[in-house]
């Protein structure tokens, strides 16, 4: 406790020193007419009411955008109500590329907005369309950070629970579009009672922003007008967005029951007792579960689910891991999306003291039932608060039922860029097992761009504690990062990290354990304007180097200079180079089936990165990297492409191939490897309620290809049926012993839920 005082002392003194800052407001005027839900907001209601005025945010900021945009905002008592009128000199210049649901095809045209429903700077929601029709919704967390640099959607990329950009999020919303020679239009249908906002004195307050997407010549037209100098994410961050007030909202609070139920066949394949062959087991399933959503009061939530079930979930991409550390994989299963930024304790990276795939999945990726559990989030006052608890079965004798239970409490304070924070986590076996860990922690604005990050935590693990003798700090983790954010002119950050030698929060993910270290940034950037053909461009330096606290020996040291070149018209261009210094302890393996591996030491290298794309806004996109170099003893040629085409509205194709060529000249015998991984995805879409996909992946260090077949239709947002096929083939690995057979886990699946609403 000693150690998380002195740090509450700390971030006390800084309290006092940081400013007020604070924004305008606009009063969203109520409709006063009824609303044709058409997507063709000319009628009578939407007679009257003011529009947005945008703005270009690229290819040249501040400047009249190309194309007319009328942006008007409106509500009732049940909804609020965007229509938008997108004006187009040209209609075939109006690009519709996709029709599946949170699909981000970057060479449409789109619009949509982010609300920042509490208005605490820092989270959103995103609600976005493209003339098909097709509905794109997802959260921002971070305030924005670590989007990516993508060109579509608000101007952000990536995706997934690694970054700030949460595409697996979905909620109760609508969207119609129309077109004519005059352009395309929108209205927007989103229920207050799925948003999360505080009704004080009568009055709602949140952020919004408004972005339209124009394909044709890669344009990013926004309200308000977002400055560049915070890169191709401005259009994603809620401390930009502009204040709104709703009067007199008073939402209703359904209740959402939705049933589920599901049937399938499974055969996989499983080593007898001896080991001297695979024999079959056959698992047909009959199932069901439910899950409960209530809306407490307008800003207060509670889920109940009850036998969760995510066979439905998409697939996650296989990736080959040449680093001695654990590779991280993204979230995807919807119980655990909704405000999932609030549960987030960030350790640095994608190390976080709660990660939720830690529930309901054993540590060799199979799913466990997951009996029940409760999730409550929302806010109290000025306090954001979030309780979850979950109960899993035991798992085949050597995992017990466990239960997770999380308690998350933040406040915004000091100035809308800052709040503090504490956690609490545990995860108890019913064998007897106990992991608890907790944690404060806190982002200041401490003036202009710059931000202050204090993260402080302990664990407590009873087994470390009956078998090894560690003093109370060893438990313990500490993370100060002072950081400016701006691509424009000077940026930099600097961090340092020590991760205690028993700290093990078992909810969490720890990529790099035990070790303490400093990293940090240089950069310049430019943003050279209307004249010049590039949108921005770049020089800046990384650095890391940290040491093990078991030995006190150097884990790693790393200098990355490199050059970032962006053009207006979509291509982009990385140059760099990384010097590595490595102390190696432990064997780890380069690839099992070849028996290849790193052997204990120390070693210097040096490896050359490079990476160039093309414009997103075009039917067909690639992007390709290239990486030469040493590789520890040895030498690495590694290079990829991933390709991209929009081949219409209905059919996109999309894949990525990567090779790497390792050898090692100097170890006797010389041992070298190609080792090969690549997917390739197609995806039909009838329209925006029907869409399948099949992906295909394979990779040679395991051997073995992954087949993914994923039907989904969803007449509207709860009710879902899919079909789901899964086969995994080894028929490239038959040189291991006892062989596989060509295929070794085949699963089909049909699982249809229904909500209800009370």
């Amino acid at each position: 406790m000693r150690f998380l005082t002195s740090v509450l002392v700390l971030t006390s003194s800084l309290v006092f020193s940081l400013s007020i800052f604070g924004s305008e407001a606009y009063t969203i005027k109520p409709v006063s007419e009824n609303i044709e839900f058409d997507g063709y907001p000319y009628e009578e209601a939407w007679q009257g009411l003011d529009f947005f005025p945008m703005v270009m945010n690229r290819p040249n900021f501040g400047n009249e955008p190309a194309e007319k945009s009328e942006v008007m905002i409106t509500y009732d008592d049940q909804y609020l109500w965007i229509g938008a009128r997108l004006f187009s000199k040209d209609p075939k210049n109006i690009k519709a590329t996709s029709k599946k649901r949170d699909e981000l095809s970057r060479n449409s045209d789109s619009f949509g907005i982010i609300l920042d429903t509490y208005n605490d700077n820092e989270n959103a929601m995103a609600f976005f369309t493209m003339p098909t029709g097709a509905r794109i919704d997802y959260t921002i967390s971070n305030d924005g950070q670590g989007s990516g640099g993508g060109q579509g959607f608000g101007g952000g990329g990536g995706g997934g629970f690694g970054g700030s950009m949460n595409m697996s999020w979905n909620t109760f919303w609508d969207v119609k579009t129309s077109r004519d020679d005059k352009g395309w239009y929108v209205e927007i249908r989103i229920p207050f009672s799925s948003l999360r906002f505080q009704n004080i004195d009568n009055l709602a307050s949140m952020g919004l922003i408004i972005n339209r997407s124009i394909s044709y010549n890669n344009e990013l037209d926004t309200y308000p007008a977002l400055n560049p100098k915070y890169g191709f994410n401005a259009a994603t961050k809620p401390s930009l967005a502009t204040d709104i007030h709703f009067e007199n909202v008073k939402p209703s609070r359904p209740i959402y029951i939705s049933p589920y139920v599901i049937s399938g066949y499974s055969k996989s394949y499983q080593v007898n007792d001896d080991y001297s062959a695979y024999e079959p087991e056959e698992n047909p399933e009959l199932n069901a579960g439910l899950d409960v959503k209530y809306n407490v009061n307008s800003n207060l939530t509670l889920d109940l689910t009850v036998n969760t079930d995510f066979a439905q979930v998409e697939a996650d991409n296989q990736q080959v891991n040449l680093t001695r550390y654990s590779l991280f994989f993204p979230e995807k299963r919807m119980f655990f999306q909704e405000r999932s930024s609030l549960f987030s304790f960030n350790l640095g990276g994608s190390s976080d003291l709660f990660y939720s795939r830690n529930i309901g999945m054993s540590s060799d990726g199979t799913p466990l039932t997951i009996y029940g559990g409760a999730r409550l989030i929302g806010k109290m006052g000025k306090w954001e608060m979030g309780v979850l608890d979950m109960q899993t079965e035991e798992y085949d004798t050597i995992l017990p039922g466990e239960n997770f239970g999380l308690f998350r409490l933040r406040k915004q304070v000091i100035n809308p860029n800052s709040y503090i924070g504490g956690i609490f986590t545990s995860r108890l076996g019913m064998n007897g097992d106990q992991n608890f860990a907790y944690g404060i922690d806190g982002i200041f604005r401490v003036f202009g761009e710059d931000y202050l990050e204090i993260r402080a935590a302990s664990a407590y693990d009873n087994i470390l504690a009956d078998t090894t003798d560690f003093s109370y700090g060893e438990q313990s983790f500490l993370l100060l990062n002072w950081e400016r954010r701006s691509q424009k002119g000077i940026g930099y950050e600097l961090g340092y990290t020590y991760s205690g030698r028993a700290f093990e929060p078992d909810m969490g993910f720890v990529q790099r354990p035990s070790l303490q270290g400093l990293s940090g940034r240089l950069q310049y950037g430019w943003l050279p304007g209307s004249e010049s053909k590039l949108y921005s461009y770049s020089a800046s330096v990384r650095f890391s180097g940290y040491q093990r606290l078991d030995d006190r020996g150097l884990e790693s040291v790393s200098v990355e200079p490199g050059v970032n070149f962006n053009t207006k018209k979509g291509y982009i261009y990385r140059l760099g180079m990384e010097w590595q210094r490595e102390g190696v302890v432990d064997y780890f393996p380069v690839s099992f089936l070849d028996n290849i591996w790193i052997i204990p030491g120390y070693y210097n290298f040096v490896n050359l990165q490079a990476s160039f794309s093309t414009p997103m806004t075009k039917p067909f996109s690639v992007t390709t990297m290239f990486n030469p170099g040493q590789y520890y003893d040895g030498w690495r040629l590694g290079g990829s492409v991933m390709p991209m085409y929009n081949i219409s509205s209905s059919l996109q194709l999309s894949g990525s191939y990567s090779l790497n060529y390792i050898t090692f000249p100097d170890r006797s015998p010389v041992q070298s490897i190609y080792i090969h991984s690549g997917y390739l995805r197609a995806m039909y879409m009838l329209n925006t309620k029907l869409s399948a996909s099949a992906l295909v992946q394979y990779t040679s260090t395991r051997g073995d290809f992954v087949f993914n077949f994923r039907l989904r239709y969803n007449p509207k947002e709860g009710n879902d049926l899919y079909i789901v096929v899964n086969d995994y083939q080894g028929f490239l690995n038959k040189e291991v012993y006892p062989p596989l057979p060509d295929y070794y886990d085949r699963t089909i699946m049909i699982k249809y839920t229904h909500t209800f609403k009370l």
